[in-house]
């Protein structure tokens, strides 16, 4: 299957984004095969810094540092697939400027509520960033479910128990990007976070 088969948008309703960079996994996977669900915050704005465009993608480079952290033994995009571990984008298209708007968010969360359908087997949703937790959060609420992550800092609410669709949501931080090699605090929350859903999914 290839999630981008599936998953389409229609009329690129956002303002704040650019569809150039507009984003799908089309790799072939098995959905049945993925137990961790891995959404950061929107695609980059060159398509080349993708997940899965190679090892030179500057979101590969991080997320393996990420994963790698977490003491995940992997030396390539396809060993973290190997897991059981899909990444995808809350927003689907890379961003024009700093932020992405509420309405930006509602949009695509569409998209990725489609998206996160294709896989039956989830057991942990790792929400990295705000982004990915409104997305997630909006879903739910358009499907009458309660709120999966409640308001607040991220730093106070990591570690909670939370539930999304019957597993597990995890919010944590963005680790796609050049910030990623700054953020040494919020580095070591991350990788905190991909262990506990390593664990979480065996």
């Amino acid at each position: 299957m290839k999630p981008n088969a599936t998953v389409k948008c229609a009329d690129f309703p956002c303002t704040d984004t650019s569809r150039l960079g507009y984003l799908v996994p089309g790799l072939e996977i098995d959905p049945a095969r993925v137990s961790i669900l891995l959404i950061s915050e929107a695609a980059p704005v060159k398509p080349l810094d993708y997940y899965y465009a190679g090892a030179d993608a500057l979101f590969a480079q991080t997320t393996l540092l990420a994963f790698q952290d977490a003491g995940a033994m992997v030396e390539s995009i396809q060993d973290i697939l190997d897991l059981g571990v899909y990444l995808t984008t809350a927003v689907k298209c890379g961003k024009t400027g700093y932020g992405i708007a509420t309405q930006t968010i509602e949009n695509c969360s569409h998209l990725l509520e489609k998206e996160l359908a294709l896989f039956p087997n989830v057991k942990a949703y790792l929400l990295m960033g705000d982004v990915a937790i409104k997305a997630v959060n909006m879903i739910a609420k358009r499907n009458h479910a309660p709120r999966v992550i409640p308001a607040g800092s991220t730093y106070k609410i990591r570690g909670g128990e939370f539930t999304f669709r019957g597993a597990h949501a995890l919010p944590s931080y963005v680790q796609a990007g050049p910030a990623f090699f700054v953020e040494k605090v919020k580095r070591k929350m991350i990788a905190e976070d991909i262990r506990k859903a390593l664990v979480l999914a065996q």
